[in-house]
């Protein structure tokens, strides 16, 4: 096996993985197999950290990037682009009578009972979105024919607006594409230049408001996703690698380039995916079947459930909302997801005072320009990483960066002007409250994002990654009452590596209405096979591996507004697949719903075909428990709620813990990458993959703080 190489491009720091293989010069143990390093995110052109990432780790291992099998890279830079509305000139063209439909939206208010609520405002302005007299019916059939002419006039208009992309929704297109296909031909015929995105290939599902928004997202970004990539590309290629760039897609599967560039929407939450593959290979190794995945970093904590070892999906999700939690506050996207909640929780993220004197974290980040004050890189806010300088869980002499001088003096400045003065606090108790009330935010997403999915988390493990999570994942143990948490070897790196265990996949999806009671198989069969011979295209433009098919179909009871998603067995339909389809729907609501409902008709809409290369599993682990204790070298004041207040706290060297070596609390167990904090009710054991298993040595009441 030729060594491969992840990169993760972040808000605030870049990750750069390579992975030797299991029979690497460094050895088989997953702590050899991935050295890393991480770099300050370079926000106005991001390759160029991802390079100088590369290059550094390559000098250190006398690594020649042209022995390289791969290259695999996530990014958030489709996910900013949508916030700050950085993306090309575009233009809508939609049916007439729907121009407004992006902004009109649905019957859905995020805050019911505000009267002043203000929508967001939509990606493409009113005037900026044209028209075409056509019209089809649901079930595809031509109502108005397309009319040539004023196509031709719109395209001229578009000519004259000086557009860069197009995306072009018209309506029920997911099941007749050809009017769509007849306006893209027209554009292209006189605007080849123009970037074109057909909401019939982008997210060919029901409800325009949802679909047009995901191809006006997907044109949005499209221009600037292909130049980055292409430039990326290319940079690689001139410093020696021949081999292919992949990316890493929000539902958890990788992609080529050209798939990535054509379709960058489904980029938009590429880094976070990875993270949950990586939480889901742990689980998996371990046989943990319940597993909260927790993953911070410098701007965002992401929380995803993993079930049976594999990370619950969605087809739609919200990107740039306007409130915390709010669902439909955001810009709605069809595309198929890992499912999972992100807030504005990472190191970075500021800490604030406000009128009714409460302290807000984020969802403003320091990010990696200028960064936390600590940093002593222009940082003058206070922020997660300066309240944990200023409480001692980091240190300066075990920090890690090599960039990176941490200043606890600029840390405590900071926040005595931002927290203390105004709240009247000494440094210590706002650095209390800031690291509180961060660790409550995640805490409540946790359970937020738990409860709409009707999951108790009660029995869960933690995976907990990412530069920050193992600083804070002990205390949301004990906040939501789980009993272990798993910090992974190469935990601050954990979505890269990630990136790097993800199959080839691509998840096609359309939507087909039919009913239980009067069920088209033959349509259904023959939709099926067309969506498993789309995604295998895709899939195929990466590996010729051996590929594994998963079915499933989105179903509801009639009169109900939204579907669940249920797994449909293999093989084709017969005609008494109507039953068969019945009673797998039936089985999923009452998992769901703990009942179902008596004669009520029940209905299928949308069906999805996942096509993934086949990868082997883990090796299976068991946990070890610990047969001696290990003993620091030296200690440091930290602060522990447990105890309430300050206390001294051993300081261990993971990489000096060999496998049974246990590390009881109060302390700090640094690596280079992260720090992992355990209070005086925890016990950490090394385990001998590298992992730290962490439990509670005195089991707090009902895992209460």
């Amino acid at each position: 096996m030729r060594p491969r190489i992840g990169a993760d491009v972040g808000g605030t720091f870049t990750d750069i993985v390579v992975d030797l293989g299991p029979d690497g010069p460094l050895g088989t143990s997953p702590i050899d197999r991935y050295p890393s390093t991480k770099v300050l995110t370079t926000h106005d052109a991001p390759e160029r950290g991802i390079l100088a990432g590369i290059e550094t780790l390559a000098a250190e291992l006398g690594l020649d990037l042209g022995e390289v099998d791969q290259i695999i890279h996530g990014t958030t830079l489709a996910t900013n682009a949508l916030i700050e509305r950085r993306g090309a000139a575009t233009a809508l063209v939609t049916t007439e009578g729907f121009r407004d439909v992006i902004e009109t939206r649905n019957e859905g208010r995020f805050e019911q009972y505000d009267l002043n609520i203000v929508q967001p405002a939509p990606l493409i302005e009113r005037r900026h979105r044209y028209v075409v007299p056509e019209r089809l019916s649901a079930t595809g059939e031509v109502l108005r024919p397309f009319d040539d002419a004023a196509a031709e006039r719109v395209v001229e208009r578009l000519a004259d607006g000086g557009y860069e992309a197009v995306a072009v929704g018209f309506l029920h297109s997911y099941r007749n594409p050809d009017h769509e296909r007849r306006f893209r031909d027209l554009l292209r015929s006189q605007l080849p230049d123009v970037a074109v995105s057909l909401s019939s290939e982008v997210s060919p599902q029901m409800r325009e408001f949802e679909r047009f928004n995901t191809v006006c997202a997907n044109a949005y970004i499209q221009p600037l996703m292909a130049s980055y990539l292409v430039r990326l590309r290319d940079e690689l290629r001139a410093r020696g690698a021949t081999c292919p760039l992949d990316l890493i897609h929000s539902g958890g599967g990788l992609v080529s380039v050209d798939t990535a560039a054509a379709f960058p929407v489904r980029l938009v939450e590429s880094g976070p995916a990875g993270g949950a593959i990586f939480a889901a290979e742990l689980a998996a190794a371990y046989g943990r079947d319940r597993v909260l995945s927790y993953d911070m970093g410098g701007t965002t904590a992401k929380i995803a459930l993993i079930d049976d070892h594999t990370p619950q999906t969605a087809k739609t999700f919200e990107v740039a909302r306007t409130m915390r939690f709010k669902k439909g506050s955001g810009m709605p996207i069809s595309i198929p997801v890992i499912e999972m909640i992100e807030i504005g929780a990472g190191g970075g993220s500021i800490a604030s005072v406000d009128a009714l004197g409460q302290i807000r974290i984020g969802p403003r980040s320091a990010g990696s320009e200028p960064g936390p004050a600590a940093y002593g890189l222009g940082g003058g806010e206070p922020t997660v990483t300066d309240a944990n300088v200023e409480l001692g869980r980091l240190h300066p002499d075990t920090f890690g960066a090599e960039s990176i001088e941490l200043s606890p003096a600029a840390a405590a400045a900071a926040i005595a002007t931002g927290v203390g003065g105004p709240l009247g606090l000494d440094v210590g108790t706002a650095a209390v409250g800031i690291a509180e009330v961060v660790d409550e935010n995640m805490t409540n997403a946790a359970r937020v994002h738990a409860v709409e999915r009707g999951k108790d988390l009660r029995g869960y493990s933690m995976v907990a990654f990412g530069g920050g999570a193992p600083l804070h994942a002990t205390r949301l143990m004990d906040k939501l009452g789980l009993d272990e948490v798993f910090v992974p070897p190469g935990a601050g790196v954990g979505s890269a590596i990630g990136f790097l265990q993800a199959p080839f996949a691509y998840e096609a999806v359309r939507s087909f209405y039919t009913t239980a009671g009067d069920f088209d198989h033959e349509a259904a069969n023959q939709l099926l096979d067309e969506l498993e011979a789309e995604a295998e295209t895709f899939v195929r433009r990466g590996t010729d591996a051996p590929l594994a098919v998963e079915r499933s179909v989105a179903m509801r009871y009639r009169g109900q507004g939204w579907e669940i998603p249920v797994a449909l067995p293999p093989g084709p339909f017969d005609a008494f697949a109507s039953e068969l389809l019945a009673d797998v729907f039936t089985k999923a609501y009452e998992e769901f719903f703990g009942r179902a409902i008596d004669d009520v008709e029940i209905e299928a809409v949308s069906w999805s075909v996942r096509v993934a290369s086949i990868r082997d599993r883990p090796v299976a682990r068991t946990t070890v428990a610990a047969d001696r204790l290990a003993t620091p070298s030296t200690t440091r004041p930290i602060h522990d709620p447990a105890a309430g207040g300050t206390v001294e706290a051993g300081v261990f060297d993971r990489d000096e813990l060999a496998p049974g070596v246990g590390v009881t609390g109060p302390a700090v167990v640094v690596e280079a990458q992260t720090t992992t904090v355990l209070g005086r009710d925890h016990v950490a054991v090394a385990q001998p993959d590298g992992s730290l298993h962490i439990t509670r040595s005195r089991r707090t009441a009902g895992g209460a703080p």
